[in-house]
C-alpha cells in the first residue's frame, strides 16, 4: 500500500462550518487540508484526529469568539498548530492576532499557514513569559490558549501580556472547569478578577466547549 494510500483523508466541512465562517470557509478549508497533510507529518497533529478535525480541534477554536470582544487585539500563546487562533481569526475578521509559539517547527508551520492564505497576522517565536515577547507582542485585549497549561501557571506566564482590563480566554477541559471553584482563590491573588467558566459553541453540537474567562484587575 502506498503511503499516499495509507494517509487519513482530508474530512470535508459540516454543514455548520459555513455559518461559523461565512466568507472564510474556503480558507478554513485549505487550513484543514493542511493539518490533515502537513499537520500530520510534521508531528502537529495525531493521524486518528484527523477524521474529528473539524469538531474537536477547527470548529471547537471558532466556539471561543463568543467570548472575545468585537476588534480586540488577540494574543494566542503556545499556538501549535494554530489553535485556537486560527480558526478564531477566521471566524472573525474583525480580530487583530499575533500567534506565539516557542517550537522552531511548529512556528514555521504557522508562517507557511500565514502566507498561504493571505492574512495579516504575526507569528512570533518565543514564550509568553519571555521579556522579548512582551515588547514584540505589546497591548492587547485578549490573551487565548488551548490545553497550554493548568491555569494557575498560566496566568504566571501570560499575566505580564495582560494590560488591567485584559482578559484571558482559556479553551479547557472538563476536569479544568470542575477545579475551577477551588483555583478561584490564587488566581485572584494572582491579580485575576470575574474568574468564571462559560459554555461557548451552543449550536455547534460535537464542538461545543467551554472556556475558563479572567480579567487583569487594576495595578
Amino acid at each position: 500500500m502506498t503511503e499516499a494510500a495509507e494517509a487519513p483523508a482530508v474530512p470535508p466541512a459540516p454543514p455548520v462550518a459555513g455559518g461559523v465562517f461565512g466568507a472564510a470557509l474556503p480558507d478554513a478549508e485549505r487550513y484543514v487540508a493542511r493539518l490533515a497533510t502537513d499537520g500530520v507529518t510534521r508531528g502537529l497533529i495525531g493521524p486518528r484526529e484527523v477524521p474529528r478535525l473539524w469538531e474537536r480541534h477547527v470548529l471547537n477554536s471558532a466556539a471561543v469568539a463568543e467570548a472575545v470582544p468585537r476588534g480586540a487585539t488577540v494574543v494566542d500563546v503556545g499556538s501549535g498548530a494554530g489553535l485556537p487562533g486560527i480558526p478564531l481569526a477566521l471566524a472573525r475578521p474583525d480580530l487583530r492576532l499575533t500567534l506565539v509559539e516557542p517550537m522552531a517547527r511548529r512556528v514555521e508551520f504557522l508562517e507557511e499557514v500565514v502566507a498561504e492564505l493571505g492574512v495579516p497576522w504575526r507569528v512570533i517565536r518565543g514564550r509568553a513569559e519571555e521579556r522579548s515577547v512582551r515588547q514584540a507582542v505589546g497591548a492587547v485585549d485578549v490573551v487565548t490558549a488551548r490545553a497550554v497549561a493548568a491555569l494557575p501557571r498560566l496566568v504566571a506566564w501570560c499575566r505580564e501580556l495582560l494590560r488591567p482590563g485584559a482578559q484571558l480566554v482559556a479553551l479547557v477541559g472538563t476536569r479544568a472547569v470542575e477545579e475551577l471553584p477551588a483555583l478561584i482563590p490564587d488566581l485572584e491573588a494572582a491579580g485575576m478578577r470575574d474568574v468564571h467558566a462559560r459554555a461557548v459553541g451552543a449550536d455547534l453540537g460535537e464542538a461545543a466547549t467551554t472556556v475558563v474567562v479572567m480579567t487583569r484587575g487594576a495595578r
